[in-house]
């Protein structure tokens, strides 16, 4: 059984994949500073969380995933660096979990966790997947792990995780100027907008309100 380790557990998208990864047959671990509801709800499928960052916790190990708030300054980070174990970002891992089921992936500068929860609580009866950055209260909670077909999940342009999906469907609700630290400007932004557009395999959802998202349409 693969062993897998979440630098800041209680971050909204990593116990979101966390609790998936658990409920899919992993060994899941995890650290952050302090409990909270989400740390309980992990605790109970059986996630072993440390409420310290230590080295210690990283030991044999086979996968640590980070978010990108993480630096390498970070203890066990660095442990896991420096002994070669595989280190990836949550974008990452999320991607890997949504490129094997029919993706559905909801972008844009504002709206995302709100049509996200939307979207998921009227697909419900069909069983899918969803990670969102939020709690959704018909499920009462930020994830599930279905058995259908479909991976409904909240897709992150901050860093530019999102172009690591690859969607079936997706929705892009509005294009803005934000997170111009990672970007550096918000042409950059547009540009990876538009590869993420570009990436959707069959439908996307645009919101024509938005000038720039009317744009992809050229």
């Amino acid at each position: 059984m693969e062993k897998v380790f979440f630098i800041g557990i209680n971050g909204i998208g990593m116990s979101g994949l966390a609790k998936i990864m658990a409920k899919n047959g992993f060994e899941v671990s995890g650290s952050d500073q302090v409990k909270k509801d989400v740390s309980i709800e992990l605790e109970s499928l059986g996630v072993k969380i440390y409420y310290e960052h230590n080295k210690k916790n990283v030991v044999g190990i086979d996968l640590v995933v980070r978010s990108s708030a993480i630096k390498k300054s970070n203890v066990e980070y660095k442990y896991a660096l420096d002994n070669n174990i595989k280190v990836i970002k949550s974008g990452e891992l999320l991607a890997q979990l949504f490129n094997k089921k029919s993706g559905i992936a909801v972008a844009g500068t504002h709206g995302k966790t709100t049509t996200t929860s939307m979207l998921g609580a009227v697909m419900l009866s069909l069983d899918p997947t969803i990670v969102v950055g939020g709690i959704l209260p018909e499920i009462n909670s930020n994830a599930c792990c279905g058995s259908g077909e479909f991976l409904i999940a909240e897709a992150d342009e901050s860093d530019n995780s999102f172009l690591y999906l690859f969607p079936d469907y997706s929705i892009i609700t509005n294009i803005e100027a934000d997170h111009l630290e990672n970007h550096g400007s918000f042409e950059n932004i547009k540009k990876s907008f538009f590869q993420f557009y570009e990436q959707t395999k069959k439908i996307t959802l645009l919101n024509i309100d938005c000038l720039e998202s009317k744009l992809l349409l050229g």
